[in-house]
C-alpha cells in the first residue's frame, strides 16, 4: 500500500538587514513566490489562525518563501517608526527576492500590511517581478483618514494598557462576517509589545502607492478580498482591480470561500 504523501517540512532561514535579521522559510522547489504577512502578524501567526494556508503554491510548482516581516514573528526590529512604514517594508522585500534569487524574477503575495509592501515592491523594481496576488488590501488614499486614526488609538492604547488590551478590544467588535465561525479571533499578535505601538504607528503614517503609478504596473495580478471588514475594505480591493490594468478581483463572502484562496493562487501563479 502506497504511503500518503507528507506535507513537505519548511527549511528556515535568515537574512540579515540594516538593524534587522528577517526570519524566513522555504517550501517546494521551482519559481520563487515570496509571501508577506500582515501588520502584528507572522507566518506562524497566520497559521494559528487557519484559513490562510498558502501551502497549495508550493504544491503546485513554485519555491514558497513566506518571511516575517522585521519586528515580527522570528525577525528582529528596534523602535524606530521609519523602518515599518509600507515604502521600507517594501525595501525589505526587494532585498529578499534578491537574496532568494538574484536577477531571477518572482511572483509576490501579501496579506494587508503585506499586500501594501508587495505594491512598494513592485512599483520600486518592476522587473522583479512576474505575477502579484494581493490578499485584503487595507483602506487607502481618501479613505486612509479613517483608519490611520484607528490605528494611532491602538497605539495609544497598547501603551496605556499593553496588547492584551487591542486583543480583547478586537475580540469584543468581533471578526469579519465573512469570518464568522472563526474562534478567539484575532489570535495573540505576535510582535513584541514594547514594539507594538511603533508598527500600529508606521503603519497610520503609511499609504498604497499613488494611484497614478499603479497605473503603470504590468504585471498580472489577482487580487483577494472579504466582505464585512472596515479595516480590509472591498472597496479598496474594487479600486485596485479598476486601476491595475491586468488585474483580476475575486470577493469571499464566506469562510469556505476564504479557504479556496491558496488554491485559486496556486492556478493563478502556475
Amino acid at each position: 500500500m502506497p504511503m500518503p504523501a507528507s506535507t513537505p517540512t519548511p527549511t528556515p532561514h535568515v537574512l540579515d538587514r540594516p538593524n534587522a535579521r528577517l526570519a524566513y522559510h522555504a517550501t517546494g522547489e521551482g519559481p520563487v513566490a515570496v509571501y508577506a504577512h500582515g501588520a502584528l502578524s507572522s507566518r506562524d501567526h497566520e497559521g494559528r489562525m487557519g484559513f490562510m494556508d498558502w501551502s497549495p503554491v508550493a504544491a503546485s510548482g513554485r519555491r514558497l518563501v513566506e518571511f516575517d516581516a522585521r519586528g515580527h514573528g522570528g525577525s528582529t526590529g528596534r523602535a524606530v517608526e521609519a523602518d515599518y512604514t509600507y515604502p521600507a517594508l517594501g525595501d525589505d522585500l526587494l532585498a529578499l527576492c534578491d537574496h532568494v534569487a538574484p536577477g531571477s524574477p518572482m511572483a509576490a503575495l501579501g496579506s494587508s500590511m503585506g499586500a501594501a509592501t508587495v505594491l512598494w515592491a513592485a512599483v520600486k523594481a518592476p522587473q522583479r517581478f512576474d505575477r502579484l496576488v494581493l490578499v485584503i488590501p487595507g483602506p487607502a488614499w481618501q479613505a486612509r483618514a479613517e483608519r490611520r486614526s484607528g490605528l494611532e488609538a491602538a497605539a495609544d492604547l497598547v501603551e496605556r494598557e499593553g496588547g492584551a488590551a487591542l486583543v480583547a478590544a478586537m475580540r469584543q467588535v468581533g471578526p469579519p462576517s465573512a469570518l464568522a465561525g472563526v474562534e478567539d479571533f484575532p489570535p495573540e499578535f505576535d510582535v513584541p509589545e514594547p514594539l507594538m505601538p511603533t508598527v500600529l504607528r508606521a503603519a497610520a503614517a503609511s499609504d498604497l502607492p499613488d494611484p497614478a503609478v499603479l497605473r503603470t504596473l504590468p504585471h498580472p495580478t489577482l487580487i483577494l478580498a472579504w466582505e464585512g471588514d472596515p479595516s480590509h475594505p472591498a472597496e479598496t480591493a474594487e479600486a485596485l482591480a479598476d486601476l491595475m490594468p491586468a488585474a483580476r478581483l475575486h470577493v469571499s463572502r464566506d469562510l469556505a470561500d476564504i479557504r479556496t484562496w491558496g488554491s485559486r493562487a496556486a492556478a493563478f501563479l502556475s
